[in-house]
């Protein structure tokens, strides 16, 4: 059998000074991470995903204010306890939230939610 040969491949050389001797940022308050945490920690804001809208208004689902407020109040108790995806069951209504996000996914009418089989959820919040 033929021995294999190797033949060295020429590159630049790393110039390791500059990288070691950049100053670090700073995480000021000014950088695009900072403002994105920000905008990600407004506490329990529910966003409606333009499908989900859609859902409400086609199937004539109206959620009063005091009821998005109880809404996202659970939601906030479900992420702390590790629940990501959820099924919240309204008297006149059910929405599937990501508790991850904070965007209702989908919603529903009750009697419609009676017949189906939900998947990719792990965890349910009644509020009747």
């Amino acid at each position: 059998m033929d021995k294999p040969v190797f033949r060295s491949v020429l590159t630049k050389p790393v110039n390791t000074h500059q990288l070691r001797s950049g100053t670090t940022k700073s995480q000021g308050t000014d950088t695009f991470s900072h403002h994105l945490q920000t905008a990600m920690q407004i506490e329990g804001k529910l966003t409606i995903s333009k499908h989900a809208s859609e859902r409400m208004q086609q199937r004539g689902i109206e959620i009063p204010d005091s009821r998005w407020k109880q809404i996202e109040s659970k939601i906030q108790d479900a992420k702390k306890m590790g629940v990501n995806d959820s099924l919240v069951l309204l008297d006149n209504a059910a929405l599937i939230v990501s508790a991850k996000n904070h965007t209702v996914i989908t919603a529903m009418d009750r009697h419609e939610a009676s017949t189906q089989i939900f998947t990719n959820i792990n965890g349910t919040i009644v509020l009747d």
